[in-house]
């Protein structure tokens, strides 16, 4: 399926199709749909009668294989196992060179219908060191008719070589009007907000566990006080939440609380401005700068199997200085 704002995108690409290139790597904005988009790609070029607009027809034998999982032409390669389904996995998901070494033979196979086999990887940057390189021979070397579809939520990650071997094609986002309107069809309660925090992404699930504990961390970081910082990071543990996940909830809020301070804005809590704003006026703004840092430099081990109390406890006890009383010179 497309979403409402990606109909220009589609027009844009169909003009790119006189000249198929053997790789496309799509890249944008988190949570806009470019999964999505690649797989109504896959379905468009794996149809045996796509319509005016190339849109597949959703009817004919090789439409019904595909929504079945079962085209005998296409191939999905994803982070698999129980590291990719596991939502509280401390573990960071990877697709691995087995999974590589298998497409590969795959892609030098004869194709069942049409000449052409599809390929789609998501998300790209999960390949592993050894994947990565194995992917980079075959894109260099890639089968006739073979078409590597590549999604990226984080295209920097990729080896700069799989980067040039393909040709990127950057997604729109929508506009705050079409996120709004998309989420209210949806039946989304409080729109507005949940589409704020999701940074203007209206492609989100909503877990209501995990939004009650990211209410609660919140209220914790409100209160500002050694007991409330310490009683959160014990309900993240037992949780098994990743560090990612708290370091993410602490970078927002580090970030609309500067922006309260020092530009009047707020971008990820509006529903929590007034707190904001009154913490701002009592924040040491070098010290946000500092406790800002420090979760950036833990951001690469998000997902590891560390300590993750002790680790956000530490980050909190930061936190808790910017709200310090100044010492006397």
């Amino acid at each position: 399926m497309l979403y409402p704002w990606q109909l220009d995108d589609w027009r844009r690409i169909n003009a790119e199709r006189e000249r198929l290139p053997n790789a496309w790597l799509f890249t944008g904005a988190a949570g806009t749909g470019k999964l999505a988009f690649a797989e109504h790609m896959a379905r468009s070029l794996l149809c045996d009668r796509p319509d005016a607009a190339l849109n597949a027809c959703g009817e004919c034998e090789a439409c019904r294989w595909f929504a079945n999982s079962g085209h005998p032409d296409f191939r999905r390669l994803t982070p698999a196992g129980e590291e990719a389904e596991e939502k509280t996995a401390r573990r960071l998901p990877l697709i691995r060179i087995e999974a590589v070494r298998e497409m590969i033979e795959f892609a030098h196979l004869t194709a069942h219908r049409n000449g052409r086999r599809v390929i789609l990887v998501e998300p790209a940057e999960a390949l592993n060191p050894a994947a990565a390189n194995a992917l980079l021979k075959i894109l260099e070397e890639p089968p006739r008719d073979v078409l590597f579809l590549l999604v990226a939520h984080a295209p920097q990650r990729l080896l700069p070589t799989i980067r040039s071997r393909c040709r990127p094609f950057q997604l729109s986002a929508p506009t705050s009007a079409e996120a709004l309107d998309w989420l209210r069809g949806q039946g989304v309660a409080d729109a507005e907000n949940e589409l704020a925090y999701h940074g203007g992404a209206p492609l989100f699930d909503h877990d209501p566990a995990l939004a009650a504990l990211r209410r609660q961390f919140l209220d914790a970081l409100e209160q500002t006080t050694f007991a409330s910082v310490l009683q959160v990071a014990e309900v993240i543990d037992k949780n098994k939440l990743s560090l990612a996940q708290a370091l993410e909830w602490l970078q927002q809020w580090l970030l609309d609380l500067a922006g309260a301070g020092l530009a009047a804005s707020v971008r990820y809590f509006p529903d929590r401005r007034a707190k904001l704003d009154a913490l701002a006026a009592r924040a040491d703004m070098m010290e946000l700068m500092r406790c800002q840092q420090e979760a950036v430099r833990l951001a690469p081990y998000g997902q590891h199997t560390l300590n993750v109390r002790l680790q956000l406890e530490a980050l909190l006890m930061g936190y808790l200085k910017i709200f310090a009383p100044a010492r006397p010179a």
